[in-house]
């Protein structure tokens, strides 16, 4: 069965109820029933097909959060379409490299954002489309998918540096959502508050899938904004919450009584993306009356291991694997390691995308006997909860985005004046890691201008925090980087 079949519970069967309420940045509400999402899907797929956009192409998207991404969505799953989502944050390095590699047909964005994207990008304007919709029929058009038909390639960074594009299927995003809803129990009752973007899969593969497979209320905003999460809270009574860590850490600076206000109505608060501190969700249970969810997923993967709804949510673990999902944890030799042995977690499932696009290299790498290795290092306890330790790449999780050394090490080396660099991550209270460049300089380098150099080619969440000039790096007799005898840093 294609997500169609899924999703058509809610747009088929509940077409009268409302569905989703959007609240821009300027505080303008729009509301549509399933029907609604329904009849402007059908009549932005005919747009596209009209557009020459065909089965099999890919169809990118660069949007912060608003609902012509659920069009989009919907769209490109009616007509076989393979929806490629950009971090809004990027740049024109990072998005070259994902247009050049995934070669769409078009970029959906705003004449405003246009300006990000690289010299003879082809790019269509989301309102143009919006105005084209209109003249388009509203008659469902759409193509048979199955489990095994790609729905999109989501780009995640390889500990190379090098951008890599998952290739997630409706199969991929069917297991997840299914098993998501049953884990965590998502009725047509319950009210979803949507803050993460819809560019990433915690927020697309989660809490857009979760939405629409089980009929449930979403009110989606543009982003999270700290100022307006009370009012947001109290106004809408959502019953069920996805955030990272820094949101939760941001929401712990809401007063008491705002906090049980705001418990008093949930059901649910699910964490992902990055390791939630223990202290976090402890003061967040003696406020908000709640133990948060938390869970653990990839972007290839979608999500694995998950706290249980009922039962205990342990603390610094992220619980069981989900159903459907086989976690090993292995040696170096690929073997598995006993109870309490750290190692590395290896995954298998539906939930586990089909490989990279264009990558078989990565893809030989990265696939064993059909398990995947996570590259995550883990242990497991005797119950079969499993804590995750640390990776076996460098990877820095900053605010839930997924930071790779050697990607801003590349763009160091090649300034003027710059003759070496690593980048660690530093603990850091709101947002759980942030970068720090340490760089070998000749006489000419300046480095305020080396970090005003960097902030205009990368998203502003891989810009360090801090630059730090060094005499050399530390170094094995192989010249492999010892990042830890590298001198602490502080803000």
């Amino acid at each position: 069965m294609s997500l169609l079949g899924l999703f058509d519970r809610a747009l088929l069967g509940r077409a009268a109820q409302p569905a989703l309420e959007f609240e821009g940045a300027a505080g303008h509400v729009e509301r549509f029933t399933f029907g609604d999402l329904e009849r402007r899907s059908n009549q932005l797929a005919a747009t596209l097909r009209a557009r020459g956009v065909q089965r099999g192409d890919r169809l990118a998207f660069y949007l912060a959060n608003q609902p012509a991404i659920v069009d989009l969505w919907l769209a490109c799953v009616k007509l076989g379409v393979i929806a490629v989502p950009i971090n809004v944050l990027y740049r024109g390095r990072e998005i070259a490299h994902i247009v050049s590699d995934a070669e769409p047909v078009a970029v959906v964005t705003t004449a405003e954002q246009a300006s990000m994207l690289p010299e003879h990008t082809v790019w269509w304007d989301v309102q143009v489309l919006a105005g084209e919709m209109t003249q388009a029929p509203p008659v469902r058009g759409s193509e048979p998918c199955g489990a095994d038909t790609p729905a999109a390639l989501v780009y995640t960074s390889g500990t190379t540096g090098a951008s890599k594009g998952a290739i997630l299927t409706h199969g991929n995003f069917a297991a997840n959502g299914l098993a998501l809803v049953q884990a965590w129990e998502i009725g047509e009752a319950d009210r979803y508050l949507a803050v993460l973007p819809l560019f990433h899969v915690h927020g697309l593969g989660n809490g857009l899938h979760v939405w629409l497979m089980s009929g449930c209320h979403m009110k989606l905003v543009e982003r999270f904004e700290h100022e307006r999460a009370h009012s947001w809270f109290r106004d809408y009574r959502p019953t069920v919450f996805f955030g990272v860590p820094t949101i939760y850490v941001r929401l712990l600076e809401l007063p008491e009584v705002a906090a049980r206000e705001i418990g008093r109505g949930m059901r649910l608060f699910v964490s992902g993306s990055a390791p939630l501190p223990a202290p976090v969700l402890t003061a967040f249970a003696e406020r908000f009356g709640h133990v948060i969810l938390e869970r653990y997923g990839m972007t290839e993967t979608l999500m694995n291991v998950s706290n249980p709804y009922h039962g205990e949510r342990r603390a610094g673990t992220v619980g069981l694997p989900l159903p459907l999902t086989a976690v090993r944890i292995v040696d170096e030799s690929l073997q598995d390691v006993p109870a309490g042995t750290s190692g590395e977690l290896l995954v298998r499932g539906a939930n586990v995308c089909a490989g990279y696009w264009k990558r078989p290299d990565a893809e030989g790498a990265a696939f064993v006997n059909g398990w995947f290795r996570t590259g995550d290092v883990g242990v497991r306890a005797p119950d079969g909860y499993i804590t995750l330790e640390g990776r076996r790449s460098d990877l820095i999780i900053s605010g839930g985005f997924n930071i790779y050394p050697r990607e801003i090490e590349e763009v160091l080396t090649e300034l003027p004046g710059v003759r070496e660099a690593a980048v660690v991550g530093v603990k850091d209270a709101k947002r759980g890691e942030v970068p720090v460049a340490y760089v070998v300089c000749d006489d000419t380098c300046d480095l305020e201008g080396v970090a005003a150099q960097v902030r205009a080619q990368l998203a502003s969440f891989k810009v360090p925090r801090g630059f730090v000039q060094v005499d050399a790096l530390p170094r094995t007799a192989l010249g492999k980087v010892q990042r830890h005898l590298l001198p602490p840093w502080t803000p």
